[in-house]
């Protein structure tokens, strides 16, 4: 934990406080195990496309991946997505995002294709589905004058791949990895580790549209191992774009306590006391059970490694 808050990576977090809240540190015991097994070709912030060359499907096809995000966009499912009445809404892992203007529509998640993306997105679906390398998909929409304060993935099963569809193709429309900075432009890709500090803003008039992925890790033993569980463990966070499309239990279990987030947004104001004391008591009860998955891995990794 004090290696990936103290030394890992040039930027810092602003304290101790940051840390806690975005970091994740319960995960950095398990995620220092997949950057000591990481291959040399998945080390670093910003990575060369050259050494991925199943990924070049995707850019030699992005004018046809293009045209169904834009169709998905004039028909306003962005907007429906993001919609608090909707099932898709509640989103655990991009939930903050929301209220900078962010908005998302997945095509497939962790072994799992979404219904609506085989229905609305056939031609990207086809192919998404011939890259084996790709976990997780999705059309990803930054409006004019929105923004993504600093952030990180909490596990580090996945490197990130971004392809430009329909962006401002200026600078002032970037996302900064640990300190370096890209700015989209149509028809290009780029590949980051998104375990490093990282954060995105569109200062345009003009929205910005990519294709986002999430790629396998390129491990060796016994990091591949701790990948597959990892994998396993990302599935029950499965969000659904529309009726028909399945739910992860991440997703049913936060659109159950949804209404207590919104009574203790209320008690906030009136008394902030008791406020304090129940976002700790859920945030420690979260944090309880994920250490409890976590230590359920490690000892079954244990088991696996000493031949069952």
């Amino acid at each position: 934990m004090r290696y990936v808050y103290a030394h890992r990576g040039k930027l810092r977090y602003e304290g101790l406080r940051e840390y806690v809240r975005k970091g994740w540190p319960i995960f950095a015991p398990f995620n220092c195990l997949l950057y000591l097994f990481t291959k040399p070709k998945g080390r670093g912030v910003f990575l060369g496309l050259e050494n991925y060359p199943e990924l070049a499907p995707l850019q030699e096809g992005w004018q046809v991946i293009r045209e169904e995000a834009m169709q998905l966009m004039r028909q306003g499912y962005f907007e429906r997505i993001s919609d608090r009445n909707s099932a898709s809404y509640f989103d655990v892992g991009f939930r903050t995002f929301y209220k900078y203007g962010w908005s998302k529509f997945y095509l497939r998640w962790y072994g799992y294709t979404h219904a609506s993306a085989l229905a609305l997105c056939p031609k990207t679906v086809a192919i998404l589905s011939r890259i084996p390398s790709v976990n997780g998909a999705m059309f990803s929409l930054l409006p004019p004058g929105s923004k993504l304060t600093r952030h990180l993935d909490p596990v580090a099963i996945s490197l990130r791949y971004h392809l430009g569809l329909s962006t401002p193709n200026r600078d002032g429309c970037s996302i900064e990895v640990d300190g370096q900075t890209y700015s989209w432009r149509d028809g290009a890709a780029a590949l980051f580790d998104i375990t490093y500090l990282h954060h995105a803003r569109n200062d345009t008039d003009h929205p910005r549209l990519i294709l986002m992925c999430d790629i396998d890790r390129p491990m060796s033993w016994p990091g591949a191992a701790i990948n597959w569980f990892y994998r396993g463990l990302a599935r029950i966070s499965i969000v659904p774009n529309l009726e028909g499309d399945r739910r992860g239990l991440a997703n049913r279990l936060f659109a159950g306590v949804a209404p207590l987030f919104a009574r203790t947004k209320v008690l906030r104001q009136s008394n902030r006391r008791l406020y304090n004391w129940v976002k700790w008591g859920f945030n420690l009860t979260l944090l309880g059970a994920v250490a409890a998955v976590l230590y359920g891995m490690y000892r079954l990794l244990l088991w696996c490694l000493a031949g069952g």
